[in-house]
């Protein structure tokens, strides 16, 4: 085969490895034509007879052409060519919740610390447990790097644990995977507990404080539910949880806690309308900070990770292949909206 006759040219060069011949040999037989995608390369016991390496080596290759997303391995079936981007030092999936404005800031940020020579291809589950599963199905085994922000669904961990721990970098939410298992990950409760009892002298300013909480449409995790009906029961607030928000429906004399930044314009909006003042009439508290949050209606209150800072730990994760186990701290910004 043409890859077996590149590999055996190599061997001339000295400064070259074992590791370094084979991998070398299948990506200019890919450059020069010689292989394309679909093409099977030879098994690693056709290798090991026709070179006469050792097992380990060929496969330690492999292993790194498909860390380049250059071939896949098919159960039994063999190693496919899938991919030509010979120029591309990792191919890595990143799997996001959907493209909100944090998340594409931690993607923004992510991409320019990891450079031009990383190909990400970019997926989102929108919290569907049976869009994740496929995404996950279609996706293990093609990639060098996995970067999933999990659903937090015991369901999901078998699923995780199926791509190797040095393969995967769990962000954003926390899934106890194992000792092996990297993460950079958010803590939900504690923090938003402990924000609504920094704010409570602005929170007692309100007759009323509202929660609009939606799993299915801003993707929050069900202990941001479990700390704000505690905090309410322990200091005797007067508030209620809604799914979904009714446009005109902003009244004056509540404070909004909003996650979701759909429901958070609409209200605004509504606010403008009636000629009501941000943190006077009606008072505005939001989940995840970003720049238009700091300058709307002279900045709303926001509790939130820093995403930028997250997705620089996350590029460098994978810069340096080391095991990453961090949950970010979380802050309380105070702003003119309470």
């Amino acid at each position: 085969m043409p890859v077996v006759k590149k590999v055996l040219s190599l061997k001339q060069y000295n400064s070259l490895s074992k590791h370094e011949q084979l991998v070398q040999g299948v990506i200019e037989s890919i450059e020069e034509g010689k292989l394309t995608i679909g093409d099977q390369l030879p098994s690693i016991n056709n290798m090991v007879d026709e070179i006469g390496y050792a097992r380990k080596t060929i496969f330690k290759a492999y292993e790194e052409l498909k860390n380049r997303g250059l071939i896949e391995s098919r159960q039994l079936k063999g190693y496919f060519i899938i991919s030509q981007e010979t120029n591309i030092t990792k191919r890595m999936a990143l799997l996001l919740f959907a493209f909100q404005s944090y998340q594409e800031e931690f993607y923004k940020t992510f991409r320019k610390e990891m450079g031009k020579r990383f190909q990400i291809d970019v997926f989102f589950h929108h919290n569907n447990l049976t869009i994740f599963e496929t995404i996950l199905t279609n996706i293990n085994g093609k990639y060098g790097m996995y970067i999933i922000a999990p659903i937090q669904d015991p369901s999901v961990v078998p699923m995780l644990q199926s791509i190797e721990p040095k393969k995967l970098l769990l962000v954003d939410r926390y899934l106890d995977l194992g000792k092996p298992f990297s993460y950079i990950a958010q803590e939900f409760e504690n923090v938003i507990y402990n924000s609504l009892v920094k704010l409570l002298p602005e929170i007692r300013k309100y007759n009323k404080i509202i929660l609009f909480f939606n799993e299915e449409s801003d993707y929050s995790p069900i202990s941001i539910k479990h700390a704000y009906e505690r905090f309410l029961k322990e200091y005797a607030i007067n508030g209620t949880v809604k799914k979904n928000y009714s446009l005109g429906a902003a009244d004056k004399g509540n404070l909004y806690f909003i996650l979701g930044d759909t429901i958070l314009w609409q209200v605004l909006r509504d606010c403008v309308r009636k000629k009501y003042k941000i943190g006077e009439d009606i008072g505005i508290l939001s989940q995840n900070d970003n720049v238009a949050k700091e300058i709307v209606f002279g900045g709303i209150t926001t509790i939130s990770t820093d995403f930028i800072e997250m997705a620089k730990m996350a590029a460098e994760h994978l810069k340096k292949e080391k095991t990453t186990q961090v949950i970010m701290p979380s802050r309380l910004i105070k702003r003119n909206s309470l």
